[in-house]
């Protein structure tokens, strides 16, 4: 389809905006542009037509299955988007009067109650912006509770090779070094790499768990007493919480601080650049620290308290709370025993669905799974030169968006499934039929694959060329 600027017409237009009757205030002169800005000129329904073609042209969970692994892209009730359109909510400004929005902190206060009792926790801050924030915000809770201690030597966080990437890259922003450990021949955490990585310089350890392989560390208690026993902290990657929810809780577990993601698994959007909200869980040794603008609720109300050795502002305000009112609302609607159904059915999808593709693929760690599994195609592709990335593309052209692919690293030519608690029997049956379906076309037809998706608005990409070569701007002619 055509782009804007394609469509535009000269003298064409619209008025929307009614004319000032207060005049017109300028600036100074050096602040103007010496020349026109170039914007399309088109009419009403032009434009209306423009975007309609372009909402057919994607797809979201409202469009057909959407297994994205590690991302939990999963239905959002519209029941959250009501709430969150409420003028009491989508009306107010951070620097009212707190008398005023007294409602607004009590859905904050609130919130971090359930979400404590969610996770184990005894406080938590909403102030982070989405969940690479939050894990940098509670690495910075590690590294000041040392810094008080005079632990000036702890300067290590402990990583293990199934992480989210977002994880070493959070340790390095906060001031750490990385220590890498591998995993053992069942997906885990090896615990002989883990006891020789500990000592003195050990700060904490980061830990997804379940592990991005969708795998529940049996040895998790052995782990962050390993650590603890070394003088470190425990900090725990809450993405895949969607898994364990209502059921295991990452506070009994052992780890002092988490951060969750709102935008996945309670229920907010996610997707297109946000917005999302990370907030950071943590015990009491950790509570001093956390980012000012605190809730505190008394008999009185609620009222704003800085903790005392607070790590001070790390986002503007009070963080994304429009994303804050939606996960509330998605904690409330199912209560306590929805909440703990939900995760059993993410998991029941998960290890369906599994099962049923592994007629023909490869389980990477062939064991029961959570809410997520991993296929390596390594096999298939030696056989037939069908890639994950092959395979992928072809199940663009029945209506399903891919699973994460490569990823995680340690598995080859790997293919990430999460069918989330909110996909029915019968749409995880068509879609391993269509997976199986590909499977058998890698063996009969492996070029029709290599040149997917056939029936999508843009075929298969040079993506060597839009990599070294991108058009990021339109080219006028004159």
């Amino acid at each position: 389809m055509k782009l804007l600027f394609e469509e535009s017409r000269q003298g064409r237009g619209l008025e929307l905006i009614p004319q000032a009757d207060t005049g017109t205030a300028k600036p100074a002169e050096k602040y103007l542009r010496k020349a026109p800005l170039r914007l399309p000129e088109m009419a009403e329904v032009d434009i209306g037509r423009h975007y309609t073609q372009l909402a057919k042209q994607t797809h979201g969970v409202n469009d057909g299955f959407y297994p994205l692994g590690s991302c939990t892209m999963k239905y959002n009730p519209r029941v959250d988007e009501e709430i969150a359109s409420l003028p009491g909510f989508t009306q107010i400004h951070p620097l009212q009067p707190k008398q005023t929005i007294q409602g607004c902190m009590e859905v904050i206060a609130k919130s971090e109650e359930l979400l404590c009792q969610i996770t184990g926790m005894d406080a938590m801050s909403f102030a982070p912006a989405a969940g690479a924030h939050g894990e940098y915000t509670g690495l910075l809770l590690i590294r000041r509770y040392h810094q008080e201690r005079g632990d000036s030597e702890r300067v290590n966080i402990i990583v293990p090779d199934s992480a989210h990437g977002t994880n070493p890259a959070s340790a390095v922003m906060a001031g750490f070094k990385v220590v890498n450990i591998p995993s053992n021949d069942k997906g885990g955490v090896d615990l002989e790499a883990l006891r020789n990585a500990v000592g003195k310089d050990t700060a904490g350890l980061m830990l997804t768990n379940p592990n991005t392989l969708g795998l529940f560390d049996p040895n998790i208690l052995e782990i962050t007493k390993i650590v603890h026993e070394a003088g470190g902290l425990c900090y725990y990657d809450g993405a895949n919480l969607n898994a364990i929810m209502g059921r295991v809780r990452p506070g009994d577990m052992g780890f002092d601080c988490v951060h969750l993601n709102l935008h996945k698994t309670f229920g907010t959007p996610h997707g297109g650049g946000g917005p999302g909200s990370g907030p950071v869980g943590c015990k009491e040794l950790l509570k001093e620290y956390l980012p000012c603008h605190k809730i505190v609720k008394d008999e009185g109300g609620c009222y704003f308290k800085d903790p005392e050795r607070s790590l001070g502002q790390v986002r503007s305000y009070y963080g994304n709370f429009l994303v804050v009112v939606k996960a509330l609302t998605y904690i409330l609607t199912l209560g306590k025993e929805g909440i703990k159904e939900a995760s059993g059915k993410a998991v029941l999808n998960a290890n369906y669905m599994m099962n049923k593709l592994k007629e023909k693929y490869e389980v990477a760690y062939d064991q029961t799974c959570m809410h997520e599994f991993v296929l390596s195609l390594e096999g298939l592709k030696k056989e037939t030169g069908v890639s994950a990335m092959d395979i992928a593309k072809g199940s663009l052209d029945y209506g399903i968006h891919p699973p994460t692919m490569y990823f995680p690293l340690i598995v080859h030519e790997a293919l990430m499934f999460e069918p989330t608690e909110t996909e029915s029997k019968e749409v995880i049956d068509e879609a391993v039929k269509i997976y199986l379906d590909l499977y058998d076309q890698a063996l009969s037809d492996p070029e029709y694959l290599h040149e997917a998706p056939h029936k999508c608005p843009i075929g298969r990409p040079d993506e060597t060329k839009a990599a070294r070569e991108p058009v990021l701007k339109y080219q006028f002619d004159d």
